[in-house]
């Protein structure tokens, strides 16, 4: 699988001859509606086995082979280059396949008012091949620990027609908001607390699924200790039933890091309780905030090194966006609302108002700006194969459990060619 960045000039036709492809497979596999509009700095999948890499200044083989994952011998044998003569600036190496590993996948699903879209039961059915859990969001708690179910539709029958586990996402969602007193009620009643755990393990045997994931957010900081050991008692009796538990943390980097959304998180606990989190890592850059990376690559580090001190890598699953957001300018958090946008419609946008697609180093992310008709100018984050392969490069190197998508319903074809290409998923 290769990534080709465009530049002016670049059209599918001469992408297919420069890596031997062909321009009705790339446009498939990118999923572009019209072929013919690429933008500069747009970042193409080629869908070819193995990639290529050309030489940069100051480069050496040994110093290529390290990065690729492959031993100098091989990569000198397979392009017939000296591994004692330096190498030439330009100079298009070969880089074979390598060896998948295995991880764990999940992804959200949000079916929003009183009836499933079809785009969403069709971007599950597309997905779940991908995954080895399906997560409808969200069983809504009542104060007296019984659940008001999501809708559900054919859900079930995708997740078990691809071998994906279904995950049963609970939260403390209340008219539409995460609620501390909704958590509150549960955590601090005994007769609550029993009557949801009787819930959870009957849908859980009617609908079939096999893992509960408690999504618990905003808690009230003197609630840590009950939530931690209300997570014991689930646990307890949630693997008499042979389910597994798991819950999604806010992005932490310290034990004791202050605000609302942190303070109820004991990663530690969690860490020892649980058979998996979520790690929520996205969202710096949102609907309601200043412009900005989804998911900047530092500070998603910073979680995952932090989580890292309090449990083990194998229960770490790495949240990941799967969405961008459209900042009309000047923006004015807490009254404007920036628009989520998929990959592929912000390429669009891109395209239609005739701008170059940057791509920021420290952040790892896409981004550009426009002007629209109204004379409003724009700033776009989102992401594209770069980025999210610089997400997959951080599972690797710090052995992550997996990853963890919010949510399907808009294209991001890139994802799941980069992840097909790179590992095999786990089915339960």
């Amino acid at each position: 699988m290769q990534i080709h960045i465009v530049e002016e000039g670049d059209s599918l036709f001469s992408l297919a001859q420069m890596y031997n492809s062909s321009a009705a497979e790339i446009a498939e596999a990118n999923e572009l509606p019209e072929p013919d509009r690429l933008v500069a700095g747009q970042s193409v999948v080629i869908p070819i086995t193995g990639s290529f890499y050309d030489v940069q200044e100051g480069d050496s083989l040994f110093e290529i082979a390290d990065k690729f994952g492959i031993s100098v011998d091989e990569l000198a044998r397979i392009n017939q280059v000296s591994m004692n003569e330096p190498l030439n600036v330009g100079l298009r190496l070969y880089i074979p396949p390598l060896s998948k590993t295995t991880i764990e996948t999940n992804a959200y699903v949000e079916p929003i008012g009183d009836q499933v879209s079809e785009n969403l039961i069709e971007s599950a059915r597309n997905r779940a091949p991908f995954l080895t859990y399906l997560a409808p969001f969200s069983y809504e708690l009542n104060r007296d620990g019984t659940l008001k179910p999501p809708l559900l539709d054919d859900f079930p029958a995708i997740a078990d027609e691809n071998s994906a586990a279904l995950m049963m996402v609970v939260t403390n969602l209340e008219e539409g908001a995460f609620s501390d007193n909704l958590g509150a009620a549960i955590l601090t009643s005994e007769e609550a607390q029993n009557t949801l755990l009787d819930e959870i393990i009957q849908e859980a045997q009617e609908v079939g699924y096999g893992d509960i994931h408690f999504d618990f957010e905003y808690l009230r900081p003197e609630d840590k200790e009950r939530y931690n050991d209300f997570l014991r008692k689930a646990a307890e009796r949630l693997r008499q039933e042979g389910l597994l538990i798991s819950t999604a943390l806010a992005p932490k980097t310290s034990a004791d890091q202050e605000g609302k959304w942190y303070e109820a998180h004991d990663y530690g606990a969690h860490g020892e309780i649980v058979d998996f989190v979520v790690l929520m890592t996205y969202e710096w850059g949102y609907s309601g905030g200043p412009p900005m990376a989804v998911s900047p690559i530092g500070p998603v580090r910073e979680v995952v090194e932090y989580a890292l001190t309090e449990m083990p890598a194998e229960k770490i699953m790495l949240g990941q966006n799967l969405y961008g957001y459209d900042w009309t300018l000047p923006f004015t958090p807490g009254e404007d609302m920036a628009e989520a946008v998929s990959p592929n419609e912000a390429v669009r946008r891109a395209y239609e108002y005739n701008v170059p697609i940057e791509y920021d180093e420290e952040s790892q992310a896409p981004t550009y700006t426009y002007t629209d008709e109204e004379g409003d100018e724009h700033e776009v984050w989102f992401e594209d194969a770069r980025s999210i392969e610089q997400k997959f490069n951080l599972i690797d190197e710090l052995g992550l459990r997996g990853i963890s998508y919010w949510k399907l319903g808009l294209p991001f074809p890139q994802n799941w060619l980069i992840l097909s290409d790179r590992y095999d998923v786990k089915k339960l």
